[in-house]
């Protein structure tokens, strides 16, 4: 096999090489304060926590494997994490937490940008160790890619000041959620710099970041000291009562096309960037499912968490007829892939995919902003 090459700028370059993630030893995780604002008040969540069953784990990791296998087909190259154990708690000297999460999702933690990929904070406790899932790899890739640049952003401590305590899920109904979310009043304080990976979108130049429950703006000026040759820019979506990761809210397909969730549209005043360069923002079609699967964490919208191959070329999970329709009639060819039985692990074709080299290099896709 050939030596590892980490460069990645875009969510839309020809993907040559991905980390897919694994459902072994996955847990619903013990109530934390983080965790408690996530969860619907109606979801059949509620007070569960423990290792998932083992036919779903199964299930589950037969749907990435497959996937795993589709990509290989195409000619790209596919690492797969080593999973650590889940069913350890999470304990430093600020917390502790009965247990973790698991590793189906990379790209919640892993963020790649050019020739380096960074550890994201995480905001959950029971997600504090999930970089080690991926270690293995990142040892790997150091070896092997002299250019690579491994980077872990400083570690939080996730203590009590970290969260508003008042944010708990069964106190709050959905209204009073929209109204907090439309003055960006999170579960998450400004004590510390706080993000996932998954709240960045990359668009060459640009990165645009959603502020939200797992991303704070402390947060988003970390990541705009550490990218200084980066323009970095905070979004948010007031239609979204639980704003957690970008990608089932706003999609780019390509130079030019973005699509957004129409229950979850980009403010007036946050488009200009696109409307000045001609980029156009398109409603995603709506899901083909009323209701996410069982003991899954997320909306019915991973219906738009895609995973383009090239700009002309995206997965979309099999049973999203109407988002696979929409793909069709934008020009693209669409790679049909089974996951829906693996959403509860952590997301969608996006959620469960990390990149480690797209072919291309950074460009500068917006130029009318100031340099």
């Amino acid at each position: 096999m050939a030596n590892t090459v980490v460069n990645s700028w875009n969510e839309w370059d020809p993907l040559k090489h991905v980390i897919v993630g694994r459902a072994d030893d996955c847990h619903i995780p013990p109530e934390e304060p983080a965790l408690d604002a996530k969860v619907p008040e109606d979801s059949d969540m509620r007070g569960q926590w423990g290792r998932r069953p083992q036919d779903t784990i199964d299930r589950a990791n037969e749907l990435l494997d497959t996937f795993a296998k589709q990509l290989t087909d195409r000619g790209i190259r596919v690492d797969r994490p080593t999973p650590i154990d889940h069913a350890l708690p999470a304990t430093t000297p600020d917390f502790h937490t009965d247990s973790q999460f698991g590793c189906m999702p990379p790209r919640d933690v892993l963020l790649t940008v050019g020739s380096e990929m960074l550890e994201a904070t995480m905001s959950y406790r029971c997600r504090w160790f999930e970089y080690l899932n991926y270690r293995p790899l990142m040892q790997q890739y150091f070896n092997e890619d002299p250019n690579f640049r491994h980077e872990s952003a400083p570690k939080p401590r996730l203590t009590d000041a970290d969260y508003h305590p008042d944010y708990l899920s069964d106190k709050i109904g959905v209204e009073k959620r929209l109204e907090w979310a439309a003055k960006k009043f999170f579960v998450t304080t400004e004590e510390e710099p706080l993000f996932d990976a998954a709240d960045v979108l990359r668009f060459g130049r640009d990165l645009v970041v959603q502020h939200g429950f797992t991303t704070n703006m402390k947060g988003i000026e970390w990541l705009r000291r550490h990218f200084p040759g980066h323009r970095v820019h905070d979004v948010n979506f007031p239609g979204d009562p639980y704003p957690i990761h970008i990608d089932a809210t706003f999609t780019p397909l390509r130079p030019g096309l973005i699509l957004n969730n129409p229950q979850r549209r980009l403010p007036e005043d946050q488009r200009a960037m696109f409307n000045d360069n001609d980029w156009e923002i398109v409603d995603a079609a709506q899901p083909a499912h009323n209701t996410p699967p069982p003991l899954c964490y997320s909306s019915t919208w991973l219906s738009m968490n895609v995973l383009v191959l090239d700009p002309k070329t995206v997965c979309v999970e099999k049973s999203e007829v109407y988002q696979a329709e929409q793909m069709d009639k934008l020009g693209m060819e669409v790679v049909e892939v089974e996951l829906r039985d693996a959403y509860a692990f952590g997301g969608g074709l996006h959620c469960c995919t990390a990149d480690v080299y797209r072919e291309g290099t950074c460009e500068d896709y917006f130029p009318s902003l100031s340099q």
